[in-house]
Parts: C-alpha cells; sequence; structure tokens
C-alpha cells in the first residue's frame, strides 16, 4: 500500500483520487509519518451477505479444531 503525507496529498488531491479510481489501489494518507487517513475506490456493498466474509479467513487448520469436548 502507498503512502503519502498530508502536505504532499494537497496540491496533489485531483491527480491522486483519479489514479486510485482508475488503479483500485488504496493510499495510505500520514501526519508527522504516523498513517491517518485510508482513500480507497468505493465499492457499493455486495448483495450476498457472505460475500463481506469472502478472503477473511487466511489460515484454517481443521486438525486444531476440537468439536464437542
Amino acid at each position: 500500500m502507498n503512502k503519502i503525507s498530508k502536505s504532499q496529498f494537497k496540491p496533489r488531491a485531483l491527480e491522486i483520487f483519479r489514479d486510485i479510481e482508475a488503479t483500485g489501489r488504496a493510499l495510505v494518507i500520514t501526519d508527522n509519518g504516523e498513517p491517518r487517513i485510508e482513500i480507497r475506490r468505493y465499492r457499493p456493498p455486495s448483495a450476498d451477505p457472505l460475500d463481506a466474509l469472502r478472503g477473511s479467513v487466511v489460515f484454517f487448520d481443521p486438525e486444531t479444531i476440537e468439536f464437542g469436548t
């Protein structure tokens, strides 16, 4: 994810918005080196509620799950 300071973002805001819209890459705006705001392309809510969970499980090991104990 790309980062930019507030002072660099301000004069280039429209250019940056167009780039985010075209590429879909998110941008983090920093203040004194600390992340403050993330800007990313808008995605309308999905009609399928499971889409919100899709990709949220990073790792699953069924051998570590205990059922009915």
